[in-house]
């Protein structure tokens, strides 16, 4: 069973409405299920429509047995991240200021989707000074490391 020592406060982040589920589900209820204090922060940046409900269902099964948790749906516009990039910058720089987390979840560094490489790139950047470990999502195209 995965115990962290110490991993009071998760930040998750995702894309896209099902991307934390996919990439970090596990691990997160695997690590909820040992220390049931843990307080998580679950960020998914684009769920357009009736995704967006999805999304937030979707989070609030997953995080069930949290110590706490804050769920955030951002509006961003989905395959359209690179053009997007200061103001996902600008959301992480304010995600920062408000949770200083223990341990993150994000994107693997060399997905090919452009949506997980930016924000991969922009967690990295807003979070030097945190454990960040990374997810792959498997997908179409085969980019899994």
């Amino acid at each position: 069973m995965l115990t962290l020592t110490g991993v009071n406060r998760v930040l998750c982040i995702g894309a896209h409405s099902d991307d934390i589920e996919i990439g970090c589900g596990g691990t997160v209820r695997r690590l909820l299920e040992s220390n049931a204090d843990v307080e998580v922060h679950w960020h998914v940046f684009s769920a357009p429509g009736r995704r967006r409900q999805e999304a937030t269902r979707s989070a609030r099964e997953w995080l069930r047995g949290a110590g706490r948790s804050r769920i955030r749906i951002w509006s961003f516009k989905e395959s359209y991240f690179p053009a997007q990039w200061s103001r996902i910058k600008d959301a992480l720089q304010s995600i920062a200021k408000d949770c200083n987390p223990d341990l993150i979840f994000t994107h693997a560094r060399d997905d090919r989707h452009q949506d997980h490489r930016v924000l991969s790139d922009l967690t990295w950047n807003a979070f030097r000074n945190h454990d960040v470990l990374e997810y792959e999502i498997p997908k179409y195209d085969g980019d899994l490391g």
